[in-house]
């Protein structure tokens, strides 16, 4: 029997065999809950770790509460769970007219943190504003590099032209993130600097710039980087203890040897978490920059290993979404977002493993860190949505042999219009 609307009692809509319906998941769900679960899994692991390598710091220091680094640290990866998600669900498009705002105050606050009074400094460096909320101090230069991103991705997908002539793209292109880099070697932190340029060179690259057209701005740069090294004793220091570390072992070079002992004494397997030695005050910055060496330590060579499978996985992800995309302005994006977080890495790990300078650069998610941890979350929060958002699908590509071979598509006759004009003359001739 029928029922009324002509359909069998026990079919739905669009249903399969049985009367169910089949529903497809949507395009990008995969990424997304790859993605996510990543993330989670790597933050996870990161408050471990954290509370490994500081809990006898800071108990023998002034606060006396092993916890102390711990709790800031879930306060931290609280308000950047919540950033992710909120923006995983907010249009990431909204972000293109927001993106000139966002990158003149990320320029003022950079200016702002180099004021005496206002800046806090430590170890020789002014990169965090002396004054927040709860003890936290903002650290503007991380924010700079989600400024630069979003600003370089509406300007590139705006304006396509500007990736074919140096006159052109310099003024919209080059000047602010130039800014961005010159103000953060002021302060001095290199190793920002340095993400900031992979950044900008990296989106230049996927955007399709010509690669000829990079050398004078790659010239200016290491020229503008080398000056700042004469200029600066802290960054010149780096330099030397880079070439040789050895050189003065119970100094300048103290922090890379003890690093390197680090991940020697692992081994395989490592030590086991929490019974490391390195957090003793041996190796200073041990829950921030220095966090892999303590990884090594603890959890040897496969742990090390899996932290680098981690954040390829995420790089492959990426860079898929970037591929996917069939936005400019979200395809540009998703490909800066990706290049923050594996940048930043591979810096950090070359760095620990003295194939850099030491260059301040913490691991992403997995360090110790207010400012980062909350920029790398939202960043992340912007890839999941350009991930699931309708206006970043790839349309869906329907072959017609017949359009394709008559050269009109959509039309029922294959011939071409000429050749049907021709035929209607002669029949009413």
């Amino acid at each position: 029997m029928r029922s009324k609307t002509g359909k069998a009692p026990g079919s739905k809509r669009g249903g399969g065999p049985g009367g169910r319906s089949r529903r497809r998941r949507p395009t990008g769900a995969t990424e997304y809950i790859i993605l996510t679960v990543l993330t989670m899994m790597l933050l996870a692991f990161g408050v471990v770790m954290v509370f490994s390598a500081s809990w006898a710091n800071s108990y023998l220091g002034a606060a006396h509460d092993s916890f102390y680094y711990l709790k800031r640290e879930l306060i931290f990866a609280a308000a950047g769970l919540a950033l992710m998600f909120i923006m995983a669900r907010f249009d990431y498009t909204r972000l293109r007219k927001l993106a000139p705002v966002l990158m003149v105050a990320s320029l003022a606050l950079l200016a702002l943190v180099l004021i005496p009074g206002i800046g806090h400094k430590t170890n020789g460096a002014r990169r965090w504003i002396g004054f927040g909320l709860g003890g936290f101090q903002p650290q503007p230069a991380e924010f700079a590099k989600l400024a630069v991103i979003l600003y370089l991705a509406a300007v590139m997908s705006a304006r396509r032209r500007l990736l074919t002539s140096l006159r052109d793209m310099a003024l919209p292109l080059l000047i602010m993130p130039a800014l961005a880099c010159g103000l953060v070697l002021v302060e001095p932190d290199l190793g920002t600097a340095l993400t900031i340029s992979i950044i900008f060179a990296s989106m230049l690259i996927i955007g399709g710039v010509r690669l000829r057209l990079l050398a004078l701005p790659a010239l200016g740069g290491a020229a503008v980087t080398a000056l700042s090294v004469l200029i600066s004793p802290h960054q010149a220091s780096r330099i030397t203890v880079f070439l040789d570390p050895w050189k003065d072992a119970q100094g300048s070079g103290y922090q890379i040897i003890q690093s390197l002992v680090g991940l020697a004494s692992g081994g395989l397997f490592g030590v086991g978490i929490g019974n490391g030695v390195q957090k003793f005050d041996w190796l200073p910055e041990n829950h921030t920059d220095m966090i892999l060496s303590i990884i090594g330590e603890e959890l040897g060579l496969i742990g090390v290993l899996a932290v680098l499978l981690g954040f390829a996985v995420f790089a492959f992800i990426g860079y898929r979404i970037a591929l996917k995309c069939r936005d400019p302005f979200g395809k540009h994006l998703a490909a800066g977002v990706t290049t923050l977080m594996i940048s930043q890495a591979a810096v950090n790990f070359c760095a620990v493993t003295g194939m850099l300078p030491l260059t301040g650069v913490p691991l992403p998610i997995i360090s110790y860190g207010g400012s980062s941890l909350v920029v790398i979350l939202a960043s992340i929060g912007i890839l999941l949505n350009i991930a699931i958002n309708p206006r970043s699908k790839i349309a869906p590509v329907k072959r017609n042999l017949k359009a394709i071979e008559g050269g009109n598509r959509g039309r029922r006759n294959s011939r071409a219009p000429r050749a049907r004009a021709g035929s209607r003359r002669r029949a009413h001739g």
